[in-house]
C-alpha cells in the first residue's frame, strides 16, 4: 500500500482518554485520518506485566474508550504481540506516515519506546511522543547542581515554583476511520478478566473509563476535598479522592485535576485542597525517582539495605495476604484490598509497616502482592510507597518508626466502623476492644461470638517483641551506613 501523508497511527497506552490528551489532540489537528490503536504487549513489560486486578480494569477501560470513539464514527483497533511488529503491520495496512504516542517512564517501556522510535524513523516514518501523565517531565525538575531529588519537600517546592499549568485542552472530535479500517482483535480474546469470581465487588466499587474518572473527581470536589486533611486518614469514610486507578490508566490526567481544583476555588485553593494537590506532587516525585533510579523496582535505593536480614516465613506472609494476622486493622485492610482491588492510604502504611517491621518480610514481597491485587498498581508509586515504609527508599520513614496497629486503629477507626465492615466476625465487639480483641474478657468475647484461635486468629506475633527485633535489625543497618 502506498503511504499517505494524511494518516497517523495514535498508539494509546496509559492515556485512555480523549480530553486533554496531547497525542490525540495533535493527531486530530494535523492529520485527516487517525487510526486509534491499543497494543497488548505483556511480553515486553519485563518483570512487571499487569497484575490480575489491573487486567480487570484495563478490560473495562479499553471497552469504555472504544465506546467513546465509536460515538465519533471511529473505533479502537486492538492488536497483540510485539509493538514494533504490530505498528509495522498497521503502517502497511493503512499507509500511515506517522505514529504518535504518549510517553511512559518505566525502565522497560523507555527502552522499548526508544527502539521503536529509532526503527520507525529509519523507515522514514514520523515518530513523536508527548507528555500526558505528569505535570513535569522527570528531567525538567533538578537540584541547583542539576541532579535528581531524593527528598520530596524540596522537589515539590521546585515544582510549585515552575507554576503547574491550570488550563487544559478541550476534546476534539475524532475523524472517522477509512472505509476499510484495519482489522481488530476482539477484546475478549485477551482474557483479561479473572477466571475465578473474586472480582464480583469491583463493579460495585468502580466505573473504569474517562466518564467514571470525571464522575469520581466531581464527587470528591463536592463532598470530600473541604475536609481532606483530616478525612484522608479515616478509612471508614470516603475521605480520599479514589482517583489513583483513573490516574494510572490515564483516564484523567494530573493537569485536569489541577485545573479542576483551582477552578472550584477560584484559583485560591484552601489548605485542604493544597494538601490534596501535594498528593499529586507525591505521584510526580514517584516518577521522578523511578526515571532517575530505574533499578528501584527490585533494588533498594539505599544500597546499605541490600544486606538487610529480611526474614523468610511463608506461613506469616500468607496470613498477611489473607487478612489473618490477628491484628484487626491490618486484616481489615488486606481484606478490603482483596475484595475491592483498593486499600485506604492510611491502612496501606499500617499493613506495610506490619509486613516489613513486625514480620521483617521484604518490602518486595509486599510490592509484588500489591502489584497483583491493586487496581491502581502503578510501578512508580508502588515502589516509592513500599521503599518508604521499608525504610530503604527516597525520603524513607525513619527506621525506628514502627506503626502500632492497635493505636493506629484506635486513632483512625475509633468506633471500629472500618474493622466491622471488613472483619465481620468481630462486628459485635465493643469499640474499646475491637482493635485488640485478645484483651477482652471471655464473657465479652462469648457475647460477641468471637472465639480467638477458632473463628478469628490470635496475633501471629507479639507487638512488643516484634518491634524490638525490628529496631535491633534496622539499627544495625543505620550503624553500619
Amino acid at each position: 500500500m502506498h503511504t499517505s501523508p494524511t494518516t497517523v497511527i495514535v498508539w494509546f497506552r496509559r492515556d485512555l482518554r480523549l480530553a486533554d490528551n496531547p497525542v490525540y489532540s495533535e493527531a486530530v489537528k494535523r492529520y485527516q485520518t487517525v487510526i486509534p490503536v491499543y497494543l497488548h504487549t505483556p511480553d515486553e513489560e519485563g518483570e512487571w506485566p499487569a497484575g490480575s486486578a489491573s487486567r480487570w480494569w484495563l478490560h473495562h477501560s479499553l471497552s469504555a474508550l472504544d465506546t467513546q470513539l465509536r460515538q465519533h464514527g471511529s473505533q479502537l483497533i486492538l492488536r497483540s504481540g510485539s509493538a514494533l511488529d504490530q505498528l509495522n503491520s498497521l503502517i502497511a495496512e493503512t499507509g500511515a506516515t506517522a505514529v504518535f504516542w504518549n510517553r511512559r517512564y518505566e525502565p522497560e517501556s523507555t527502552r522499548r519506546d526508544t527502539a521503536v522510535k529509532t526503527a520507525l524513523k529509519e523507515r522514514g516514518i514520523a515518530a513523536e511522543s508527548f507528555n500526558a501523565s505528569l505535570l513535569f517531565e522527570p528531567w525538567e525538575v533538578t537540584t541547583q547542581a542539576g541532579k535528581p531529588y531524593q527528598v520530596f519537600t524540596p522537589f515539590w517546592k521546585t515544582c510549585l515554583a515552575k507554576e503547574p499549568v491550570a488550563e487544559v485542552a478541550r476534546t476534539l472530535p475524532c475523524p472517522a476511520l477509512p472505509a476499510s479500517p484495519p482489522s481488530s482483535e476482539p477484546l475478549s480474546s485477551w482474557k483479561l478478566l479473572p477466571e475465578i469470581p473474586w472480582d464480583r465487588a469491583f463493579s460495585e466499587q468502580w466505573q473504569p473509563g474517562e466518564l467514571g474518572a470525571q464522575a469520581q473527581l466531581e464527587r470528591f470536589l463536592a463532598d470530600a476535598i473541604v475536609n481532606y486533611s483530616k478525612g484522608r486518614d479515616i478509612p471508614g469514610t470516603r475521605g480520599t479522592s479514589q482517583l489513583s486507578p483513573h490516574l494510572h490508566f490515564g483516564e484523567i490526567g494530573p493537569r485536569q485535576i489541577w485545573a479542576a481544583v483551582h477552578k472550584a476555588f477560584a484559583n485560591r485553593p484552601p489548605e485542604d485542597a493544597q494538601t490534596f494537590l501535594r498528593e499529586i506532587g507525591w505521584r510526580e516525585f514517584a516518577y521522578h525517582i523511578l526515571y532517575h533510579f530505574p533499578r528501584t523496582p527490585t533494588e533498594p535505593l539505599r544500597a546499605d539495605f541490600e544486606r538487610f536480614p529480611w526474614a523468610t516465613n511463608a506461613a506469616q506472609l500468607k496470613a498477611w495476604q489473607r487478612g489473618q494476622t490477628g491484628y484487626p486493622i491490618v486484616d481489615a485492610g488486606m481484606r478490603e484490598l482483596w475484595t475491592t482491588g483498593w486499600m485506604h492510604n492510611r491502612v496501606r502504611m499500617i499493613v506495610g509497616s506490619f509486613l516489613t517491621k513486625h514480620l521483617r518480610i521484604s518490602w518486595l514481597e509486599g510490592a509484588r502482592w500489591f502489584w497483583d491485587t491493586l487496581v491502581d498498581a502503578d510501578l512508580a508509586s508502588n515502589t516509592l510507597g513500599w521503599q518508604w515504609i521499608g525504610g530503604c527508599g527516597a525520603d524513607a520513614a525513619p527506621y525506628f518508626r514502627v506503626f502500632n496497629p492497635m493505636t493506629q486503629g484506635e486513632k483512625f477507626d475509633p468506633a471500629g466502623d472500618y474493622v466491622r465492615r471488613w472483619v465481620p466476625e468481630l462486628a459485635k465487639l465493643p469499640s474499646g476492644v475491637i482493635h485488640q480483641p485478645w484483651t477482652a474478657s471471655l464473657d465479652v468475647l462469648r457475647r460477641a461470638g468471637v472465639e480467638l484461635g477458632v473463628n478469628y486468629p490470635q496475633p501471629i506475633v507479639d507487638h512488643a517483641e516484634a518491634r524490638g527485633r525490628a529496631l535491633e535489625a534496622f539499627g544495625k543497618i543505620r550503624q553500619s551506613s
